[in-house]
Formats: C-alpha cells, structure tokens, sequence
C-alpha cells in the first residue's frame, strides 16, 4: 500500500461521499493502491449508515465505528494502528482542506518525517483565528517548538510515524511536537482551507482551550523525560 487516509468521522453524513469522491480524485493522479480509513467516533446523524454502505461499495474504503463517542485523539489512533500504506495522510471529514494538497506535502517526503499543514488563508470565524494564535504560541513557549498550527488537520506521516505513537486523549494536537521529541525530523508548509459547507463545528473555543492548556504541560513534562540513550557501536 502507498498511501491511507486516515478522517476521523463525528456527524459528518453529508461531508463523507464528497470528502471519498475528492480523495479518489487526487490519489488516482500519482498513487497505484491507496486505502481511505474512516473511524466513526459514534455518530448519531445517519453517518454509520452511509459508511456502511460506502465500504460496501467502494474496495478502497476501510470503516471503522467505536461502540461509542471516544474523541478525536481515540479516532485518529485507530486509523493510524489500522493504516498499511508506507505513508498516511490525515484529514478532518469536514472538508475544510483540500486532499489535492497531499502533493505539496509529498514534496518534503522523503527529506522529512513529518509534514505539517499550515492554513495560509485560514476560513475560520475571528474569535477561532484569535484562539489559534493564542494557543498555538502559548504551546511553543510551553514545549519549546515552533510550529505555527499544530490544529491544522491535514498532516503527512512516514509510516514509522504513526505507528511509534503511543496515543492519550488530547494529544491529537501535539503530533508534530511528539514526534519532534521522539527523533523525527519534521518541517510546516503552507496549505489551502475552506469555509465549512456542511455541518456543524464540533469544537467550542473555550472549552478546547482548557483542556489544550492542561495538556500542554503534560507534553512538556514527556520531553524533560524523554528517554535518548545510544549503544555503542
């Protein structure tokens, strides 16, 4: 496998055969096998349904659905143990960026481990613009990086990434920085970002930053003990 896919999925039943249809696009323009791994974190709109249907239909599709609403960093750590391809890309099911972009990305690969999206004209409400950058700097000054919007969803990995995470809620927004701490060599690059056209936001500004603050801190104390030793050669 060359390359999955990997959309965590909360109420999204009319982003996800929009959000297939684009990926099917964009991957059939440069890879041979690809695989699109959606992980239903217990959605209640109608979106298992249609899953259901779609990996029926489709040999490319791999869904996933937990028993119940687990949360985002649970959902993308399935997709990722579930992935087979050599590399994954991640996306929200929103729509909100574009899977064309998986090129800019895949320009960086294989000089870097981790490709990091930036959304350079940022689609969002003034109020998230201004959490976002208040969050985003208060995490570097905490963790010591220098990533500008470790939120942006659309990520590439090598797939030795994904696969040495060891996943706790929330840590979904600390990916680049992790692997940073784990030796992986990782750079941002400026992606595209759509209003949302479908659906509602599942995330509340105040209530992402307080548990994102706590957070924070954790990362922080995995660094200072992070363990670095070499055996002689």
């Amino acid at each position: 496998m060359e390359i999955s896919a990997v959309i965590p999925v909360y109420n999204e039943k009319d982003n996800i055969l929009p959000m297939v249809e684009r990926i099917e696009v964009a991957f059939q323009k440069g890879f041979k096998k690809y695989e699109i791994i959606f992980v239903n974190d217990g959605s209640n709109d109608g979106s298992y349904e249609i899953l259901n249907t779609l990996k029926m239909e489709n040999p490319n599709v791999k869904v996933y659905h937990f028993i119940k609403n687990s949360g985002q960093s649970a959902a993308i750590d399935a997709g990722f143990q579930k992935a087979e391809g050599n590399l994954v890309l991640m996306m929200d099911g929103d729509l909100q960026t574009d899977p064309e972009d998986v090129y800019k990305l895949l320009e960086y690969i294989p000089e870097y481990d981790v490709v990091n999206g930036r959304r350079a004209t940022r689609e969002d409400g003034f109020k998230r613009k201004l959490a976002s950058k208040i969050g985003n700097g208060f995490r570097n000054f905490v963790t010591g990086d220098n990533i500008q919007d470790t939120g942006c969803p659309l990520k590439l990995f090598k797939k030795e990434v994904v696969k040495s995470y060891k996943m706790f809620n929330g840590m979904h927004r600390f990916l680049p920085t992790l692997a940073k701490y784990m030796g992986y060599k990782v750079t941002e690059i400026p992606v595209r970002h759509y209003d949302r056209l479908h659906g509602e936001s599942k995330y509340r500004v105040f209530g992402r930053g307080f548990k994102a603050f706590k957070d924070v801190f954790a990362v922080r104390w995995m660094k200072n003990r992070m363990l670095t030793w070499k055996i002689e050669e």
